[in-house]
């Protein structure tokens, strides 16, 4: 005789207004504490158990019958002291993803993994480099927001899917997260960027959808010999797909689109790289056009490239400029904690 498998239990940030509801329908709780529930988890920028609008006695029950999907293994903190990295293990079954909180005077940022592991295997990138191992459920991917905001003095105004996975490999998922980071926890659809490299099915359902997020495309490289190097995806989805569905997704939501470009000295970064670039981009449609993220490239042990010098990056950039593309350079930070842009991985 078989037995039905135990019911999966509903994590803190999986769980739903219904479920909610039920659970403190059971315990005999007024419909009313479903509200301040949903705010204590939400709005309030403290952990359950500190959610004084609720008597102790609850928010102890609820602590124990709304478990964290994920647990601290370590917490490191930039010499900055304003970026902050979490290894988590998820309770479910101890994959390992990483979390980053970078922070400024007035607001602060929350760059999320929305995989454990990487299956796109760009060679430079940590988490490609470490393979794959699954996809993350809704909850796991809200209560790094959510864990993050508690952790920060400044309020959290955006969140970045730029962390460990590929987001639109698991769209799903990703996609519900947006929803309730959008609808649950107010975040302005424009403040949360969905990074892909180029997995062109989901750019175009991205284009159908309710909420105007911003899209950014790593693209490396303007050519699709180079760019099939540095992101083997490239092979199924070349340059000209991948920017022909990011002009549907710029002119469905009249969203300007990024594009990550990861600058590795003696690889990608050449003036004739730059010039090849602007002449990709420079009549990119969409509002503002195209605009550049020159990322100098983060030290990862499984490759062996270099980054690119300041120098070389403002010159790439001005290059850019000329053929009408806006460029910025970015300033990586949390590097000395391996928690800049390509660096994230698990550890154990």
């Amino acid at each position: 005789m078989s037995t039905a498998p135990a019911p999966k239990q509903v994590t803190r940030y999986g769980a739903t207004r219904d479920d909610i509801a039920s659970l403190l329908e059971v315990v005999g709780e007024p419909r009313y504490r479903v509200g301040q529930v949903w705010d204590a988890l939400y709005s309030d920028r403290r952990p359950l158990i500190e959610a004084t609008a609720l008597p102790k006695a609850l928010r102890e029950r609820l602590d124990g019958a709304l478990p964290l999907a994920l647990h601290t293994l370590t917490e490191a903190v930039a010499h900055d002291r304003m970026t902050a990295k979490w290894l988590w293990a998820c309770t479910a079954d101890g994959a390992q993803v990483e979390t980053v909180l970078m922070r400024s005077a007035t607001r602060a940022t929350v760059c999320v993994s929305s995989q454990a592991g990487c299956a796109m295997a760009c060679t430079f990138c940590a988490t490609g480099q470490a393979g794959f191992e699954r996809h993350l459920e809704p909850g796991e991917i809200v209560e790094q927001v959510v864990r993050a905001a508690h952790a920060s003095p400044s309020r959290v105004t955006n969140v970045v899917f730029m962390g460990m996975g590929e987001p639109l490999a698991n769209y799903e998922a990703v996609w519900s997260a947006v929803e309730r980071l959008h609808d649950d926890l107010g975040l302005s659809a424009r403040r949360i960027t969905v990074s892909t490299v180029g997995v062109v099915p989901g750019i175009r359902r991205l284009a159908r959808e309710r909420l105007p997020v911003t899209l950014a495309v790593s693209l490396h490289a303007a050519d699709d010999a180079r760019r099939s190097d540095l992101v083997p995806l490239n092979r199924r989805y070349p340059v000209a797909e991948v920017l022909d569905a990011a002009a549907e997704f710029a002119g469905a939501h009249g969203r300007r689109v990024t594009f990550e470009y990861a600058c590795i000295a003696g690889v990608n970064d050449s003036t004739a790289d730059a010039e090849a670039l602007g002449r990709l981009l420079g009549g990119f449609p969409g509002a503002g056009g195209a605009h550049v993220n020159l990322i100098p490239l983060n030290p990862t042990d499984g490759f062996a490239g270099r980054a690119s010098g300041r120098g070389g990056l403002r010159h790439f950039a001005v290059v850019l400029c000329a053929h009408g593309v806006t460029a910025t350079v970015r300033r990586n930070r949390g590097t000395d904690i391996a928690a800049a842009c390509g660096q994230l991985r698990r550890r154990g």
